[in-house]
């Protein structure tokens, strides 16, 4: 942080560094026109919109469509789903990036450790429609690779896809075998960072492999993980929609649909935008708190946060 005592020192160092200012406009228009202007169209949760009549010609009701998101029987058993989804992904899906980086990070063949992190970081360029499909196909119930393997074990057919009972399961395992390869770029990122004197330092104290990796490494990658802990716990909510849409089927629906989903069939299909922009509207706020919290609750307890 530079601390300027004059205005003037200020407008000088500005123009030094010119180039990255000029470098961060494109981003700085991108949050503008995809980010912050969209904002203001949340006053139709406000209102009982109307698309012909548009934001200043649509009426006005208050906190109703907040009140009828309440009241609505279908939005809690929803919101029970998202929150219970979310659990999962956060308790199940976040550490494994970590752990993987790690193991990655110990590896000593070069040669080998590439096409390792080559073939994790693979699913993640793979849209969720073919990593449905994929999913889809290994656990089918009559040609599925899992199905067979049980059928040799004398256990008869399951039909995941048809049972509440495995969607959740489902869910959160497709987007660990997807995305966790990618995660581990920035871990291995904050690793590279350690001085490597640190290591050297312990083997001369006689320590073992484990007791680095616990002893210094950890340590070191710690502020890392804190901030993209909280990150995870601002999109608590936000778990993705095309991710459970092309799982869900009315066999599933009651474990597997979350807001996004009933978002996507309220809004779009039954065209219901002021409800479904006041549960957005919700779902943001909700996010926010949890971040705030988060990380007033982290810089106590690590001095780390993200702000």
């Amino acid at each position: 942080m530079y601390q300027f005592t004059t205005p003037g020192h200020k407008i000088k160092f500005m123009r030094k560094h010119w180039p990255l200012y000029v470098l961060s406009i494109p981003g700085i228009i991108f949050f503008l026109i995809f980010r912050y202007i969209p904002m203001f169209g949340s006053v139709i949760a406000f209102q009982d919109y109307n698309i012909f009549k548009g934001i200043r010609g649509s009426s006005w009701v208050g906190l109703d469509q907040f009140k009828r998101m309440l009241e609505y029987a279908e939005f809690l058993p929803i919101l029970k789903n998202t929150i219970l989804i979310g659990l999962y992904d956060l308790c199940f899906a976040f550490p494994v990036p970590i752990i993987l980086a790690l193991l990655l990070n110990e590896l000593r063949i070069m040669a080998y450790k590439r096409i390792v992190q080559t073939v994790v970081y693979m699913p993640h360029f793979l849209s969720w429609v073919i990593v449905g499909g994929v999913v889809v196909g290994v656990l089918s119930p009559s040609t599925g690779i899992v199905n067979h393997l049980l059928s040799m074990f004398g256990i008869e057919p399951i039909y995941f896809l048809g049972e509440n009972s495995y969607i959740r399961s489902i869910l959160i395992g497709s987007g660990i075998w997807k995305d966790s390869g990618w995660g581990t770029i920035i871990y291995l990122a904050a690793i590279a960072g350690i001085n490597p004197d640190l290591y050297e330092a312990a083997q001369m104290d006689g320590a073992s492999r484990f007791r680095q990796v616990a002893s210094i490494t950890v340590p070191c990658i710690l502020p890392t993980i804190v901030i993209l802990f909280l990150l995870q716990i601002g999109n608590f909510l936000d778990f993705g929609f095309e991710r459970v849409f092309v799982f869900l089927n009315p066999l599933n629906s009651e474990n597997g649909e979350i807001i996004d989903t009933y978002v996507y069939r309220a809004g779009l299909v039954d065209r219901q935008y002021s409800y479904t922009t006041a549960i957005g509207l919700f779902k943001s706020i909700v996010g926010l708190a949890l971040i705030m919290i988060g990380n007033k609750f982290s810089k106590k307890v690590t001095g780390d946060g993200l702000y």
